[in-house]
């Protein structure tokens, strides 16, 4: 997909050329007189001239459009200094030049007539709830106990002026803590779609930088760029994979979506197959795949076939979410609605904006988390804001009816202990911050993190057994798999880690700790792969990484260490 501009300082450059330079002496002004040539050169072909013929067997040129995922036309080459026309720079196409080209864009151009951008197309977090019945009501409310609400999750929200704090408990104990701030359009991106602008094309790293607005560019791989296989010719004919810089080109504008927040030095993380989730669906735009989720019982995975073929929108894909068990009809056509409703506004959005440009925003950490989450299994909801309470509450009063009074307000004012006092999760949450985890037989766990991966060392410590070493390490192994799984998840660890068991002789020892780590790693909906025990004991594991981890998302770097953890002996380095 492209959607290619001419940049607006040809006519400027052109302009320039029919005036006659003021005869002097000064160096200066001769310096700019040679530069004021050079830019009139760059802006195309004298009057008159004819255009160059086309090559020789060139397919005719089309024009490139919004939602059109083929790679753009080739395009004829242009004379030397043309591309430095384009950039409004005399420099040679250098990373400086498109530095300090960036720079003035994001940081304002300054007093020129510049267009009112056009409001961004937000996600929809409310609508007219549908009729449900009482049979419909009863079957999803889910369990309650003399008037209360039963369920094995509570989700606690608490929000400060400098950001919303989600805690997710399991009994009562924490499993998962998220930290959002403000959204500001630069480091809580996730989910967004943008019209970006190609930057960089490097074929040996298979790799895009594309500007997308942000401070630093983001990334795009060969394998998230999206193409017509028709459109892509090898030369012996066969259909070979395509090189990316078959498929882009710098300064073309690509739709986009953010895949992964920007991390530290590295910036986000972009994907062309773009999707938009809803409550029950995720439209896949011009697509033509459908399915349904495999957590799903045959049964209801029956009955949502036979809804999906009647609401399935023309020229999309769908894909049935887990929450659309025992979903009505109704409920999911106006689900589709929705999104087909939000595509079409980013798609007229695109037309008429120029690269970079945000399309789409997602909605706050909060109000997402809902919509992704809460089903019968939650007890509860309980937000200690109250304008937020009412955003929540609206939205799952006209969207997840049956659960609507499992939302609570939490009156700071009339409580006597903070939200995350009451339900203890200061505590828990201050443990989860040290190295160190104790394990309830006297063994314990050591995590470290680098900047290549994290590793997790499993002693046994205090844990001396009652019988042979053999089944007192793999009692102790057992212990440290539940506990890493849960770990994992409240810390948010991403990337490659390495887990270093205590050593095993038998091999079906081994194989036993393997399958119940993976056993507790079932609940937890972020991507995992992990490798068998290996003889030396070491686990190697990956688990996909959206953004900040715990510890980044509530420490800075140490002053006095950068970061270190020690500090040189300043009487000794003399």
């Amino acid at each position: 997909m492209t959607n290619e501009r001419q940049p607006a300082s040809a006519p400027r450059a052109a302009g320039k050329k029919e005036q006659a330079p003021r005869k002097t002496g000064d160096k200066k002004e001769q310096a700019s007189k040679k530069a004021g040539g050079k830019e009139t050169k760059a802006s195309g072909p004298p009057a008159g001239r004819a255009p160059q013929p086309a090559q020789s067997g060139q397919p005719e040129g089309r024009k490139p459009q919004i939602g059109d995922t083929r790679p753009a036309p080739p395009t004829p080459p242009s004379a030397p200094g043309s591309h430095r026309s384009q950039g409004g720079s005399g420099s040679q196409g250098g990373s400086g030049s498109g530095g300090r080209r960036r720079r003035r864009r994001r940081g304002g151009r300054g007093g020129g007539s510049k267009p009112q951008a056009a409001p961004v197309v937000e996600a929809v977090t409310y609508d007219e709830p549908v009729e449900l019945d009482e049979k419909s009501m009863r079957g999803r409310r889910g369990r309650t106990r003399k008037g209360q609400a039963v369920g094995r999750y509570l989700m606690c929200v608490h929000v400060t002026d400098r950001a919303t704090q989600i805690a997710v408990l399991e009994g009562r104990r924490l499993i998962e803590f998220r930290v959002s701030r403000p959204a500001d359009d630069v480091s809580q991106i996730h989910g967004n779609i943008y019209l970006g602008r190609v930057q960089n094309v490097l074929p040996g790293m298979e790799t895009a930088f594309v500007d997308i607005g942000t401070p630093k560019n983001a990334v795009l791989y060969r394998g998230d760029v999206q193409y017509d296989p028709e459109d892509i010719e090898s030369g012996d004919g066969a259909q070979a994979k395509p090189r990316i810089e078959d498929l882009l080109r710098p300064k073309q504008s690509i739709l986009c979506q953010v895949t992964k927040n920007p991390i530290g030095e590295k910036g986000a993380r972009l994907t062309q197959d773009v999707s938009l989730a809803g409550r029950f669906v995720v439209l896949v735009p011009n697509s033509s795949g459908f399915g349904i989720s495999k957590r799903l019982p045959d049964s209801e995975r029956k009955r949502l076939r036979s809804i999906l073929e009647r609401v399935k929108p023309e020229g999309h894909g769908l894909i049935m979410r887990t929450a659309a068990e025992k979903v009505t009809a109704a409920e999911i056509e106006r689900d589709v609605a929705r999104l087909v409703g939000q595509w079409n506004d980013i798609s007229k959005l695109a037309k008429s904006s120029s690269a970079p440009a945000l399309l789409y925003r997602e909605p706050e950490a909060p109000l997402r988390l809902i919509r992704e989450e809460l089903n019968s299994d939650y007890r509860g909801v309980i937000i200690d804001d109250r304008q937020l309470y009412s955003e929540v509450s609206g939205y799952v009063s006209s969207i997840i009816r049956p659960l609507a009074d499992r939302v609570e307000h939490y009156d700071t004012k009339k409580e006597k202990l903070p939200l995350f006092e009451r339900y203890y999760v200061t505590e828990q949450l201050k443990k989860a911050l040290e190295p160190k985890v104790w394990l309830p037989s006297g063994g314990s766990l050591i995590i470290e993190h680098t900047e290549a991966l994290t590793v997790v060392d499993v002693n046994t410590g205090k844990n001396v057994g009652k019988s042979s070493l053999e089944e007192t390490v793999l009692a102790n192994n057992l212990e440290a798999a539940d506990e890493l799984a849960r770990q994992l998840r409240l810390r948010d660890i991403g990337g490659i880690i390495v887990v270093d068991f205590v050593d095993m002789e038998l091999a079906a020892n081994r194989a036993q700790v393997t399958k119940r780590f993976r056993d507790a790693l079932a609940r937890d909906k972020t991507r995992t792969q992990v490798l068998d025990i290996s003889g030396l004991g070491l686990m190697e594991m990956t688990r996909k990484r959206s953004g900040e981890g715990l510890l980044e998302s509530l420490s800075d770097i140490c002053g006095d260490c950068s970061g270190r953890g020690y500090r040189l002996l300043a009487d000794l380095m003399d």
